[in-house]
């Protein structure tokens, strides 16, 4: 029971931490606006919640000298998928509050980078949050404000992370994978069913028209370097001449 416990509670932040991340990568694109400020800040939030509630569970489990062998090996397991993740959010936290700060909403500084992204995120930040609809009540100035509260947030998650370190101490490299490397990209599961977002990159050009143009370039390219031999050649002969 406690096994199954743990996997649905890191399988929750595993899946908030790739919602914040997929909105990080909105952030000073042309898709950058206030509500993406609140989505990031949300979910953000739950994921730091997830993470907490995550360690005091694993950290329990792991404290408990009356577990089995194979017990501990699999808590072992999970703790190294857990503090990888809480790692991952923790560099993603401090890449936000990068790209915040060089991207102000309320006083801009720069033009925001047309990516080729587009749409809304919406969808992801729900996902995230487990709602069906985004509810937006932040002020007009949560892109100044909250970038205080993030730099505060980082610290505690730099925090939360020593602690966890110093409470149990498991080797990363002591602890055995249970499925081999690359296993989820061989997986059937549909890409659709597992997508965490609706952005989509703009559709690259068919071949044919791609290939259309490289042709016409290289018999443009051909004509004028004809030209400029036969200009060459009546230039010279001229200049024989006289």
């Amino acid at each position: 029971m406690g096994k199954d416990e743990c996997k649905t509670m890191l399988d929750a932040l595993n899946k908030v931490t790739a919602c914040y991340r997929h909105l990080v990568i909105a952030l000073g694109s042309t898709s950058d606006s206030q509500n993406l400020r609140e989505e990031l800040k949300k979910t953000r939030t739950k994921a730091q919640e997830l993470a907490v509630a995550n360690r005091t569970k694993l950290t329990s489990l792991l404290k408990d000298k009356g577990i089995s062998k194979d017990d501990r090996a699999e808590y072992e397991r999970l703790w190294v998928l857990f503090t990888s993740s809480v790692e991952l959010l923790e560099v993603d936290m401090k890449r936000s509050l990068e790209i915040g700060q060089d991207f102000p909403l309320k006083v801009p500084r720069r033009h925001l980078i047309q990516t080729g992204m587009t749409g809304s995120t919406t969808t992801v930040a729900a996902r995230a949050m487990s709602v069906q609809n985004m509810k937006y009540e932040a002020d007009a100035n949560i892109d100044t404000v909250d970038l205080k509260e993030l730099e505060t947030e980082i610290a505690q998650v730099d925090q939360m992370m020593e602690e966890m370190e110093l409470k149990v101490q498991v080797a990363p490299w002591t602890v055995e994978a249970k499925q081999e490397a690359g296993a989820e990209l061989k997986s059937t599961v549909s890409v659709g069913n597992s997508s965490v977002g609706i952005i989509s990159i703009c559709e690259e050009e068919p071949k044919e028209t791609v290939e259309g143009e490289t042709g016409l370039m290289k018999v443009f390219a051909g004509v004028i370097f004809t030209a400029v031999l036969l200009i060459a050649g009546i230039l010279g002969y001229l200049v024989i001449n006289l």
